[in-house]
């Protein structure tokens, strides 16, 4: 039997290695007199246009920034900082890594995440990620994000199989896969839990 696995990406494939609002103020230090101000204002704003669908995200944060502070850089400009910080501040594990490794071997493997489609392309291109996968979809390219069923409709469009399972960490991961007729598969990270990679593995 056929088998595409497909993969969210922030907290599943990749996680990042400290809050992302202290990776924004970071961004922000040195461009404004009170990063954590202006970090908790790009964060409001940009969660208001993220969860709309709204266009640029990233961007509409980063010039209400601008508008309410003193800034010594573009929106555009910290909009492209914050790309390169999601990607340098993000990391793989290396059980991760062997577990692509080994499901790619005889199953079709995706990505489906929510986002917009450059700054997770970056991250997974960032990481060396990409090759692993047949395909990627990001909400933002198709305006709906997890568990809406349109983005399971169109992870079966992408790859042809006969069973789809979706590997995440979230609610929406987890509720739209099982609305959607794929097997879910939830990522659990602690001590008292088995290793989830190597539970994963199994698959292979």
């Amino acid at each position: 039997m056929s088998t595409a696995i497909y993969f969210d990406l922030d907290g599943t494939l990749l996680t990042f290695e400290e809050p992302y609002e202290t990776i924004v103020e970071d961004v922000l230090a040195g461009h404004v007199p009170d990063p954590a101000a202006a970090s908790e204002r790009f964060l409001a704003t940009f969660g208001e246009h993220f969860d709309a669908l709204e266009a640029d995200p990233y961007r509409a944060g980063m010039a209400t920034v601008c508008e309410h502070a003193e800034v010594d850089a573009q929106a555009d400009e910290l909009v492209e900082a914050l790309r390169e910080a999601e990607c340098e501040r993000t990391q793989v594990s290396e059980d991760a890594r062997a577990s692509l490794d080994a499901l790619g071997e005889a199953n079709a493997l995706g990505v489906l995440t929510d986002g917009v489609a450059d700054f997770q392309r970056a991250k997974l291109d960032h990481h060396g990620l990409l090759d692993h996968f047949e395909t990627v979809i990001a909400s933002y390219d198709i305006g709906a994000h997890k568990p809406d069923a349109a983005m399971f409709d169109r992870a079966r469009e992408a790859i042809e199989a006969e069973r789809y399972v979706m590997v995440g960490d979230s609610d929406a991961d987890i509720e739209g896969a099982r609305a959607a007729g794929f097997t879910p598969v939830r990522v659990e990270r602690g001590e008292d839990v088995p290793d989830f990679w190597t539970t994963l593995r199994a698959l292979a």
